[in-house]
């Protein structure tokens, strides 16, 4: 083969790996009106993608985790094996993580109750005959399908995240009621709690920035479906807003309180609705960063776990996405400073000397996973903390790899649903 040659074969096979990997100029999606994400970063890191080694590892990433969710699904509120109490198959239901049946089932007790709390402890009956991980696939699934579309152009991703949206949320045979009247129940006791709520506040928002990405012109998602997806976010919002649990929740003086918030916030801006996220998010600084942060940055609520490792990157998990949603309505939460020096940034660096593996975490933790903070000490490091920004390359790297350069907002990574 001559050189002219040979060159012409290379060209076209750079050509056609840029081609996958990036979507044409003419074809390149809008900036995504993102709720915690930043739209504006995601499309520099996407112009960006042909001619960074380490993007282009962390897209082989998400991609293999795209490819996984395309033989799956869709899943439906409708399909689970008894309804909610009141009967409504459009009812999510779930149920209460550390609760655990007393006595052997009986036909007279089918439950085993009476049921008692064991922190921390998981029931596995939990996984089996509710909503719950269902939910949770199709708030991972969407937000990875769409996420992977973005970056790649690919028809298959988008048209998979929006038919798994329409089904959870929109078709009429299939659709879920915008309310979580009957989250985490427990057997013979409650047919709904409050606290259920932090089923969807701690993943949902990924669901409102895949619906936000989706909307920058993926095939497979109609205005139709934009505007009926709008509708039923306004409607959760409201009973976020006006419900009794909805209340109790954003009274929570720990974790559930703080994504409570997050929540109400990544909401009210998707819905257009930018003086409440404002409000919101300013409201944080004295509800939750001064009662809940300590003048170390240690959260006591949180230490006071079973689970103190998880529990304290979880609530920080709330926090960093708060400050992400600030963001876009012109907070900067980072830079509060509480009556006792309080901040976001305290509270990453209490996490640091753990996260990095310089000292062992100090605290109760049945199951420690250093992996869990990686995303809020990247959160801080672009944040401008000079400690975080130092720890970054001593993190471990989470299962199925490290996709903050891709998608820069914190996911609980060690969750255990609960």
């Amino acid at each position: 083969m001559s050189g002219r040659s040979r060159a012409a074969v290379l060209l076209a096979a750079a050509v056609s790996l840029s081609a996958v990997l990036v979507p044409s100029a003419h074809a390149a999606p809008k900036t995504p009106r993102t709720a915690v994400l930043d739209g504006a970063r995601l499309e520099r890191t996407r112009a960006r993608l042909d001619r960074d080694p380490r993007l282009r590892r962390a897209l082989a990433d998400l991609t293999a985790r795209a490819d996984a969710w395309l033989g799956q699904g869709s899943w439906t509120v409708v399909d689970k094996p008894k309804p909610a109490p009141g009967g409504d198959v459009h009812e999510y239901l779930s149920q209460a993580p550390y609760w655990w049946p007393t006595t052997a089932p009986t036909a007279d007790n089918p439950w085993g109750c009476p049921y008692v709390q064991r922190d921390g402890q998981r029931n596995p009956e939990v996984d089996s005959g509710t909503d719950r991980q269902d939910a949770e696939k199709v708030f991972d699934s969407a937000y990875d399908l769409s996420l992977a579309w973005y970056y790649t152009g690919r028809r298959s991703y988008a048209e998979k995240a929006g038919q798994i949206l329409r089904t959870w949320f929109l078709a009429p045979a299939t659709r879920m009621n915008p309310d979580l009247n009957h989250a985490q129940f427990i057997p013979c006791r409650y047919d709904g709690r409050a606290i259920g709520i932090i089923d969807f506040s701690q993943s949902y928002t990924s669901v409102l920035d895949a619906q936000a990405i989706l909307a920058t012109g993926a095939p497979g998602w109609s205005a139709e479906d934009r505007t009926a997806m709008g509708r039923w976010n306004a409607d959760f919002l409201g009973w976020l807003k006006s419900s009794d649990f909805g209340k109790q929740e954003g009274a929570a003086a720990n974790n559930h309180g703080t994504f409570y918030d997050m929540q109400l916030a990544a909401l009210a801006y998707a819905t257009g609705d930018t003086d409440l996220a404002r409000r919101t998010v300013l409201a944080a600084r004295a509800r939750r960063i001064d009662p809940q942060i300590a003048a170390d940055g240690g959260q006591p609520q949180e230490l006071a776990r079973t689970r103190s490792w998880h529990y304290s990157t979880f609530d920080l998990v709330a926090y960093t996405r708060l400050a992400a949603i600030g963001r876009h309505v012109g907070v900067n939460l980072w830079s509060y400073r509480g009556p006792d020096g309080q901040s976001l940034f305290k509270a990453v660096d209490y996490l640091l000397p753990a996260a990095t593996g310089a000292a062992a975490w100090p605290h109760p933790e049945l199951e420690f996973h250093r992996y869990a903070a990686a995303d809020v000490v990247h959160a801080a490091a672009d944040a401008g903390d000079a400690a975080a920004e130092s720890a970054v390359p001593e993190l471990q790297a989470p299962p199925g790899g490290d996709l903050w350069a891709l998608r820069p907002a914190a996911e609980q990574l060690d969750s255990i649903a609960g």
